[in-house]
């Protein structure tokens, strides 16, 4: 049984908010590199993007993670339910880690507490667009439809 709904009507909208958050991670992942030029991959010093602290590393983290979101954007077919669910997952550790090591030498991302914040809102903004974005038969949209009522 899905746990997810199928064909969920607002699925375009959702499918454009995704769109957003992987532009928003490329655009962030651009102007990082351009702010961290010369610094070390993994410098922890006072850049800072956005208002968010990052380096070079994170930078090019960032736009990895927006073209892969934009990619499963652009193709569909489930492929990018997946890819949010997945990269949800991944971002809310991050966040967290990132969280725990903050006033540490293994803060390798060079995070501060808004980047923390940023990327543990948009992991969620992430896994609610991978919740509601599946596409299925009718079937899979009726037996979904049946669960949901069962009590």
């Amino acid at each position: 049984m899905a746990h997810t709904p199928v064909n969920h009507p607002a699925r375009p909208i959702y499918r454009a908010i995704g769109g957003l958050v992987g532009l928003y991670f490329v655009v962030f992942g651009v102007l990082g590199i351009i702010a961290s030029a010369g610094n070390d991959v993994l410098a922890q010093d006072d850049t800072q993007v956005l208002g968010q602290g990052t380096n070079l590393g994170f930078s090019l983290l960032a736009i990895v993670l927006g073209a892969a979101i934009l990619a499963g954007t652009v193709i569909g077919r489930n492929l990018d339910v997946a890819i949010n669910q997945w990269l949800a997952y991944a971002l809310i550790v991050l966040g967290l880690a990132s969280l725990a090591f903050i006033r540490t030498d293994a803060n390798i991302f060079n995070f501060s507490i808004v980047t923390v914040m940023v990327v543990l809102v948009l992991a969620l903004v992430l896994l609610m667009v991978g919740m509601y974005g599946k596409v299925g038969t009718e079937e899979e949209k009726e037996a979904w439809q049946k669960a949901r009522l069962v009590l």
